[in-house]
């Protein structure tokens, strides 16, 4: 994918246990995951508001075409 291998995200790991040390890594991927479950709430709602307001305005060309 990105030309990132098995060493080189094992290099990347131990960089950031060093960084934020092992106390704090629970409370990074807890945010991580609750960010990227808030982004996909936010993508499956846009989606259907999108078909929600398509429907209306199908439905209000179809008035307008009955009158």
């Amino acid at each position: 994918m990105f030309g990132i291998g098995m060493p080189e995200l094992i290099i990347i790991l131990v960089i950031i246990l060093i960084i934020f040390g092992a106390g704090k890594l629970p409370e990074i991927g807890s945010g991580i995951g609750k960010g990227i479950k808030n982004f996909k709430k936010a993508a499956l709602e846009s989606e259907s508001k999108k078909e929600t307001e398509e429907a209306e305005e199908k439905e209000k060309i179809e008035e307008k075409k009955e009158s």
